[in-house]
C-alpha cells in the first residue's frame, strides 16, 4: 500500500463526486434504466397503528419486540434504505415515558401499561448503529382509532382530565385543532421527546383535520365563535390557520431547541384540483389538503415552517383523477427555489393489492422511482409502509436491493439549517485480511460535531479505471475518534483505492482523506 500525493487525490475526489451511475436491471427485472444518485433519502415507514409494522401484534415480550425490530432495520439496511420514519404517538399515546399521553395499548395490549424498557430510546439507538437516519412520527390530534367513549381511555390519559379539547367525529376521538390550549399541549409533547431522545426529524403524515365524513360537519361550531369568528371570513379559514400556526410554532420551537432537527410533513397527494384554483394540480381527486384536510401546504412551503414534504401520490402514472406524473411535476414546481427538500411518498402497499391494472405491472413502481430521478429537485423517495415492502409483491424488494438502491446514497444536505462541514479525518492505513480489507480510521481532532464516516473505494489507481469503478462503499457511525471498518466486498487480487470523509448529522461532508492504495 502507498499514500498518493495531494494532486492526485484531489483529482480522484472531484471524479468521485461528479461520476453519476448508470446499470441495467438484470433479466426478469423491470425494463427501466436506473440512475443512481449520490444523494437522495431512501427512507421506509414503520406503522405502530394498529400494528400495521411493529409491533406485529399486542403483548409480545419485550424480546421479541426487540428482536422484531432490529429484523426490520436490518431488512432496511439490506434494501439500501438510509432512513426509517418511525411512528412513536400513533393515537394520542407514546412509545416512551410520557408526561403528555399515557404508554401505547399497541405494546402491551392495554393503554397506560408500562412496557418494562423504553421502545423509542432502544429504537433510536439500533437505527443510529445502521447509520439509519431516525425520524419520530407523531399524529397530533387523533386519539382513538375505533371508539368514542373517553371513559375506554386509560385512567391517566389527558383527554379524560381535558375532555373540553376533545371532540368526537366519525367514529374517533380527536383533539380540536381550534382550541389554542390543545396546540401548546401538542407542541409540548413533541418537545418532550426532540428534548430527551437523539432523534434526527419530527415528522407528520396526512392527519390534521380528519377526513371529511359525507353529510358530517366536523363539530366545532362552538370554538369558531369564540376564537375565529370576526378574525375570518369562513370557519375553513380558521381551521386552516389553526393547523398553520402548529406547523410554524412547532417549527420554531424544535429550531430554538434543537436546531439540526427536521421537521417534516407528508400530506395526502393533492393540495387543490385545477377546478377550485387555476394554481393547483390537474387533477379531480375527491378531496384535497386545502379544501378538506385544511392543510394548506403551500402556506407551509413558502413561508419556510418546514425542512421537507413528501407529497403521498399514491396513484399510478396516467391516472386520469390524479396522475403520478402530473402530480409530480406540479410539486416539482410547487418547492423549486425554496429552501425545503421534496420527496416523493411511494404506495408501496398498492404494488399488486390494487384494482388497477397499472398496480399488477412489475415496472409502475421502478418507472415512478426512475421518473423521480430525472428530476433534480426531487430529493428522495419514502415508502409506505415496511410491512408491504417485505411482502415483497412483483419483486419490489429485491428491485430495491439489487437495483434501484444497489448503490448506496449520502442523504442531501440542508444548508439553510447548517452548511459549515467537518474537517477531514486520516486513513491510518488499509490492510487486507482473510474476510476483506481493514480501514483504520481516525477522525479529526477538532471535529466535535462529526457523526460518521463514508468509505469511498475505487478499482485501480488510475484515471481510466477509477471513472468506471468510483464507488460509495458504506457509511459507518463514528463510535469514536479512532475505528475499525472492515470492507467484506472486497474480491482478493483486485487492487483497491480507497478515501474516506466526515459527515456531520446534517450530512455536511468534510474534504477527502489522503488516499491509500491495497494491492
Amino acid at each position: 500500500m502507498k499514500i498518493l500525493k495531494p494532486a492526485v487525490f484531489v483529482l480522484l475526489f472531484l471524479v468521485l463526486m461528479g461520476t453519476a451511475f448508470l446499470q441495467y436491471p438484470k433479466s426478469g427485472q423491470a425494463e427501466t434504466l436506473t440512475e443512481y444518485n449520490e444523494r437522495e433519502l431512501r427512507a421506509v415507514w414503520i406503522a405502530s397503528v394498529t400494528n400495521i409494522d411493529w409491533p406485529s401484534k399486542k403483548g409480545l415480550s419485550i424480546e421479541k419486540q426487540k428482536k422484531e425490530f432490529t429484523k426490520l432495520l436490518d431488512e432496511a439496511e439490506k434494501m439500501g434504505m438510509n432512513a426509517v420514519v418511525v411512528q412513536v404517538k400513533p393515537t394520542a399515546d407514546a412509545f416512551y415515558p410520557s408526561k403528555y399521553g399515557p404508554w401505547s395499548e399497541y405494546l402491551t395490549g392495554t393503554q397506560g401499561k408500562n412496557p418494562g424498557y423504553d421502545p423509542l430510546a432502544f429504537m433510536i439507538d439500533e437505527a443510529h448503529k445502521r447509520n439509519l437516519e431516525f425520524h419520530a412520527w407523531f399524529n397530533p390530534y387523533r386519539i382513538s382509532m375505533n371508539h368514542t367513549n373517553i371513559k375506554r381511555l386509560s385512567a391517566d390519559h389527558p383527554a379524560r382530565k381535558h375532555q373540553n379539547w376533545v371532540k368526537s367525529y366519525g367514529g374517533k376521538l380527536y383533539y380540536n385543532p381550534g382550541v389554542p390550549e390543545v396546540k401548546k399541549f401538542i407542541i409540548d409533547g413533541i418537545l418532550e421527546v426532540v428534548k430527551n431522545y437523539d432523534i434526527d426529524g419530527v415528522h407528520m403524515d396526512d392527519y390534521f383535520y380528519p377526513y371529511k365524513v359525507k353529510g358530517k360537519d366536523f363539530p366545532d361550531s362552538a370554538e369558531f365563535k369564540k376564537y375565529g369568528k370576526g378574525k375570518f371570513k369562513t370557519v375553513a379559514d380558521w381551521r386552516r390557520d389553526n393547523v398553520n400556526q402548529l406547523v410554524r410554532d412547532l417549527n420554531m420551537a424544535i429550531k430554538k431547541e434543537k436546531s439540526y432537527v427536521k421537521f417534516g410533513i407528508s400530506p395526502f397527494g393533492v393540495w387543490r384540483n385545477i377546478a377550485k384554483d387555476s394554481t393547483g394540480s390537474k387533477t379531480t381527486a375527491g378531496l384535497s389538503n386545502y379544501d378538506d384536510l385544511y392543510a394548506d401546504t403551500r402556506e407551509w412551503i413558502r413561508k419556510g415552517y418546514i425542512d421537507y414534504i413528501t407529497p403521498q401520490i399514491y396513484w399510478n402514472i396516467g391516472y386520469k383523477p390524479a396522475a403520478y406524473d402530473i402530480l409530480l411535476d406540479w410539486w416539482v414546481k410547487e418547492t423549486k427555489g425554496k429552501p425545503i427538500h421534496l420527496y416523493i411518498g411511494q404506495a408501496a402497499y398498492k404494488i399488486n393489492n390494487d384494482a388497477s391494472l397499472a398496480w399488477k405491472n412489475r415496472e409502475e413502481y421502478p418507472k415512478q422511482m426512475n421518473l423521480n430521478r430525472q428530476y433534480d429537485t426531487v430529493m428522495g423517495s419514502m415508502h409506505f409502509s415496511m410491512k408491504d415492502l417485505n411482502r415483497n409483491p412483483l419483486g419490489i424488494k429485491n428491485h430495491l436491493t439489487n437495483d434501484l438502491y444497489k448503490q448506496p446514497a449520502l442523504i442531501p444536505t440542508m444548508p439553510w439549517l447548517d452548511n459549515i462541514a467537518p474537517q477531514q479525518p486520516y486513513l491510518k492505513s488499509a490492510a487486507r485480511t482473510m474476510n476483506g480489507t481493514e480501514l483504520f480510521i481516525e477522525d479529526h481532532p477538532l471535529n466535535q460535531d462529526s457523526t460518521y464516516f463514508a468509505i469511498y473505494r475505487l478499482e485501480g489507481d488510475s484515471k481510466e479505471s477509477i471513472e468506471e469503478s468510483v464507488r460509495l462503499v458504506k457509511s459507518i457511525r463514528k463510535t469514536g475518534k479512532e475505528q475499525i471498518f472492515l470492507d467484506k466486498t472486497a474480491e482478493a487480487g483486485k487492487k483497491y483505492t480507497y478515501l474516506i470523509t466526515s459527515l456531520d448529522r446534517l450530512h455536511n461532508e468534510s474534504e477527502p482523506s489522503n488516499i491509500v492504495i491495497v494491492q
